[in-house]
């Protein structure tokens, strides 16, 4: 896997599809990769999806990096190295990698060969992901801005709204809501 330069966030998806019985030996390898790939600069953190391939289970890593010089250093890092090298037993197939340069992995496909949804499906999502959370959170933060009226203002006031807006749905509600959903995305 080549990495262009850039100074942008980059995300890779790792896929590991764990053979039979092996789910407990994987689970264990996972926290320890997950925790020294958090010790590594530039990194942002790491989601993982948990579904299946068939008979196997199929773990989806979605793994950011600040920049792509950054998450080479942790591609090419010996510490990585020896845990691929220690789990490979563990896996019916390799370990699949795919750069994700514009950073849509909510709708990336879980399985290779699988194909993106359609992008009303896309928009159907994001919009009943949205819509509650933009009635509910001014609600939520009008005793603050009755208690702190410079808070209150136009742009401090909408400057928050959004923000807490972004961060629940990239963090808490955008992975779970496609997770529930893929039989529907995936559908033709």
């Amino acid at each position: 896997m080549t990495l262009e330069q850039s100074d942008g966030v980059v995300t890779l998806l790792i896929r590991h599809r764990v053979r039979p019985g092996e789910d407990e030996a994987y689970e264990d390898w996972l926290r320890r990769i997950v925790r020294t790939a958090h010790g590594y600069p530039g990194h942002l953190g790491i989601d993982v999806i948990r579904s299946r391939d068939g008979d196997l289970h199929l773990f989806t890593c979605v793994l950011r990096f600040a920049s792509a010089g950054q998450l080479q250093d942790w591609m090419g890092s010996d510490d990585r190295k020896r845990l691929v090298e220690e789990v490979s037993p563990l896996l019916a197939t390799g370990d699949e990698q795919e750069l994700n340069p514009t950073r849509e992995f909510w709708f990336t496909p879980t399985t290779a060969g699988s194909r993106k949804p359609p992008r009303w499906k896309q928009a159907c999502v994001t919009f009943l992901v949205i819509l509650p959370l933009s009635l509910l959170v001014p609600r939520l933060w009008q005793p603050a801005f009755e208690a702190l009226p410079w808070l209150g203002g136009y742009l401090p006031s909408n400057a928050l709204i959004t923000l807490t807006i972004v961060l629940l749905v990239v963090y808490l509600f955008m992975p779970r809501v496609t997770r529930w959903l893929a039989h529907w995305l995936d559908a033709p």
